[in-house]
């Protein structure tokens, strides 16, 4: 198992969960719900980039959602899109497969005496818990790291 915080990512039109690892890559714990206001990416991409930093994540995982048929969906593009650009920070992104995280959130929330409606940010975060903990353990399991890596890139400045 390769040690260092990992941050799982739960894309969403409205909202982003964020979720962290321990330095061990055991556990997986919330860590914030990030405000999709309007098409403007830029603060979602810039908070991620800053929790990154400030946790010195080795690696953010990425919930690919996808449709219960293996065929992409609207958010699936969007997901991708949004690892491509997290790529662009030059920290590894992992792209993991994320099917049923929120009705598993939904569902864990629910049981516990949550209401879901009122709930919806909390709905976010468990998400990314949920997509994380399950990529930890799918990971220490097989002896290798999930999902599809998208290598880090820098941004290229477009000149004159």
């Amino acid at each position: 198992m390769r040690r260092g915080v990992r941050l799982g990512i739960d894309v969403g039109k409205a909202r982003v969960g964020v979720a962290r690892s321990d330095r061990d890559g055991l556990l997986a714990t919330p860590v914030e719900t990030v405000q999709r206001r309007g098409g403007d990416l830029e603060p979602v991409l810039a908070r991620i980039a800053a929790i990154a930093a400030e946790l010195d994540a080795i690696e953010l995982v990425v919930g690919l959602p996808i449709a219960m048929s293996g065929r992409d969906t609207p958010s699936t593009d969007d997901a991708r899109m949004v690892g491509d650009r997290l790529a662009e920070g030059g920290v590894p992104v992992r792209m993991v497969d994320e099917r049923l995280t929120t009705v598993s959130a939904q569902s864990a929330l629910h049981a516990a005496g949550r209401d879901t409606r009122r709930s919806r940010s909390v709905i976010d975060q468990v998400a990314a818990v949920i997509l994380l903990q399950h990529a930890l353990d799918a990971e220490r399991a097989r002896g290798e790291a999930p999902g599809v890596l998208l290598e880090p890139k820098r941004k290229v400045p477009s000149g004159p």
